[in-house]
């Protein structure tokens, strides 16, 4: 399942560089149109493709976990845990960080804008589908398993 899914997801990361690539410069699909039609078409589309991506980053990652390390603050220590508790998964953590750069290298580009309400959808769409993932891992964990990935 995980090279299922990494395969997927290099697939489906070239179809969303084709994208991006088309949307800088100026050229139009049946996405974009069908994107405009809808209503928060856009920002619908911005949810379901990079949580769609963050899925397939993560589940093939094998639900790679990263820390970043002890945290203290006087008396106020995370320890090993971060980002309130939790340790994020790498998958979804790349995902983000690729997200903000490209949305932010918008600025250089003519026919295209930033909007930080894309950044915000993109972000509901990692969120929700890293939830959809831990879900996953929860369900296909068996014993041991889980506890060997992170």
């Amino acid at each position: 399942m995980v090279r299922s899914f990494a395969l997927l997801g290099a697939l489906f990361a070239g179809f969303l560089v084709w994208l991006i690539v088309s949307a800088d410069a100026g050229r139009s699909n049946p996405l974009f149109e069908l994107a405009r039609a809808l209503p928060y078409g856009d920002k619908l589309g911005h949810m379901i493709l990079f949580g769609t991506l963050t899925l397939f980053a993560v589940v093939g990652s094998n639900f790679r976990r990263v820390s970043f390390g002890r945290l203290s603050l006087g008396r106020f220590s995370l320890g090993q845990q971060s980002c309130w508790g939790m340790r994020p998964y790498l998958g979804a953590l790349v995902v983000a960080i690729v997200v903000i750069i490209e949305e932010c290298s918008q600025h250089y580009f003519p026919s295209r804008t930033f909007d930080g309400y894309d950044l915000l959808a993109d972000g509901v769409g990692i969120m929700l589908f890293s939830l959809l993932s831990h879900y996953l891992e929860k369900r296909f964990s068996t014993g041991n398993e889980s506890s060997s990935r992170n």
